[in-house]
């Protein structure tokens, strides 16, 4: 700890529809939220629904892919290569969308980039199912279930989740930031420390010789991943969301509704949302649900049926209940900002 010092990165950057899109490295799961831009960049996506079972679809497949490959490559950069280069290559996301058909995958499947073999480690190989463990890092899932906490607005606020921010001032500099390490419920004080182990370690794993293998001053590859995108060269938008892996999802398709569907900040944020639990958590005890979507009430019964007629395994959450996304903007001079009502936890504020 002495000796650690917060380093200064270069984004990992895609260019989609006129935006720059900027993430973290591979130590986060940042590059996910790219590799499903470039996946997705091959759809008339405008020309869907945005809540329709075509668009939910689509989008969910293309999120499977990206999210094997984050279990297959991701790590810190300083300690093992990452193939960024092949995984974001427009060759790589074309062979990559050709999987995604007509009905929901059940497998989870990383490609090979630059011809590279992927290899899974073990709780990927075999994940564990709900109800198997007790016991998750996660305060935004019950630790024996493995089910989604959705208890209603008082317990949503005394349990507390990921915190996220995101600040514009007045020339335009922004900030996004997900400032989230660790939980007292889930890493509680060694008393012979005086410091509670951060909860992002057990994002490890201790099979050798892989991306997320642990490492003395190593990163674990975290589900921390603010966005902060470009127009022009100049900051247009900064943008995220608590929520462990359903964060690039849950800002992903924030971002699409409002590029491609014309919705304003509040507007793409209010949308009902949708998520994967395909790929296994992040968190112990690394729960997967292959096929499985969950989707607000809100999307109608007709999309459900239609989503569970293409193989998903839809199960229908609370209308207002998934999703914790924020959103500040720029344009001409004038400053916007956006605040996810689900919860009563998140705010926007000008001055």
């Amino acid at each position: 700890l002495a000796g650690w010092r917060a380093p200064v990165e270069a984004p990992l950057t895609l260019d989609y529809h006129g935006y720059t899109v900027c993430k973290t490295g591979p130590w986060g799961q940042g590059p996910a939220f790219l590799q499903q831009l470039a996946l997705l960049s091959g759809y008339d996506l405008a020309g869907m629904d945005p809540g329709g079972a075509e668009f939910i679809h689509l989008v969910t497949e293309a999120s499977k892919l990206a999210f094997a490959d984050r279990e297959a490559w991701y790590g810190d950069p300083d300690f093992t290569d990452v193939p960024l280069a092949e995984l974001l290559s427009p060759g790589y996301s074309d062979e990559r969308r050709a999987l995604i058909g007509e009905a929901a995958s059940g497998e989870l499947r990383p490609g090979s980039p630059g011809g590279r073999e992927p290899r899974l480690p073990a709780f990927a190989r075999a994940p564990s199912s709900p109800g198997t463990h007790r016991g998750s890092g996660d305060p935004g899932i019950d630790p024996t279930t493995g089910e989604p906490l959705n208890r209603g607005v008082a317990a949503e606020a005394a349990r507390g989740d990921t915190c996220h921010l995101d600040v514009v001032d007045r020339w335009g500099n922004m900030v996004a930031a997900t400032p989230s390490g660790g939980w007292l419920q889930s890493s509680p004080v060694i008393p012979a420390l005086g410091f509670p182990l951060g909860t992002r370690a057990q994002m490890f794993t201790v099979e050798p010789g892989l991306p997320a293998s642990i490492a003395p001053g190593k990163r674990p590859r975290t589900t921390l991943t603010p966005t902060l995108a470009l127009r022009d060269g100049e900051p247009a938008l900064a943008f995220g969301t608590p929520g462990g892996d359903q964060q690039d999802q849950w800002s992903l398709h924030v971002f699409l509704r409002h590029v491609h569907h014309g919705m304003n900040l509040q507007q793409a944020v209010d949308f009902p949302a949708f998520h994967s639990s395909h790929a296994p958590s992040s968190f112990y005890p690394r729960t997967a649900r292959p096929r499985r979507l969950d989707v607000e009430e809100r999307v109608g019964e007709q999309v459900v049926e239609a989503l569970r007629a293409r193989g998903h395994d839809v199960s229908v959450q609370a209308p207002w209940s998934l999703g914790r996304v924020s959103a500040v903007a720029r344009r001409g001079g004038v400053l916007y900002a956006a605040a996810n009502p689900r919860g009563m936890q998140g705010y926007a504020a000008g001055r």
